[in-house]
């Protein structure tokens, strides 16, 4: 369980950094990118060996049900991913969340709760959970009322939407061989 909460901790030390010391983070210019995602990458492998290692109690599992929203959850959060990718113009959720990067990790998060009722699940998934959160709170604190931006061509809307199935079905795919089955 050590690894797994190194992990989480690392993950929301680097990603909380340049809000919580912006001036320290601005020191460090550009050669503070490759630290930051090198610092990110140890922090998913701790994330992924201290979560396989991890014992804990089990409280709930997967039920069919579970995995159908569990399913449904993550082609809204791979959405919101979408919505925060496009830039300028914005796909119609981009211009109703302020967050839709945040948002849909949020979803990513309580999406796996759903199927994943143990301790390292606890951790990891809620640990990842309540960071979006706050990471949110920051921003919005820091930046100050949010500007909607303007609305794309409804092209943009479809390349998204045809995206966001791509990408879960890749995502699915790749569960599939790691041997976790995504569907119920």
């Amino acid at each position: 369980m050590t690894l797994l909460i190194s992990g989480v901790a690392l993950w929301w030390l680097t990603h909380l950094f340049k809000r919580v010391a912006p001036g320290l983070r601005a020191g460090l210019g550009v050669k503070g990118q490759p630290i930051a995602a090198l610092l990110i990458i140890v922090s998913v492998v701790l994330m992924v060996l201290g979560y396989r290692s991890a014992e804990g109690d089990f409280f709930w599992g997967r039920t069919p049900m579970l995995v159908g929203i569990n399913n449904l959850l993550m082609i809204l959060a791979f959405y919101f991913y979408a919505a925060s990718a496009a830039k300028g113009q914005k796909i119609w959720l981009g211009t109703k969340i302020r967050h839709p990067q945040l948002t849909g990790f949020s979803i990513w998060a309580i999406a796996h709760l759903l199927v994943n009722g143990d301790t390292a699940s606890f951790v990891l998934f809620g640990g990842l959970l309540i960071w979006a959160i706050i990471e949110m709170l920051i921003i919005n604190a820091q930046d100050g009322p949010w500007d909607r931006p303007e609305r794309a061509p409804v092209k943009k809307e479809i390349v998204a939407i045809v995206v966001t199935l791509v990408v879960v079905t890749v995502v699915m795919g790749i569960h599939y061989m790691l041997g976790v089955t995504p569907w119920g």
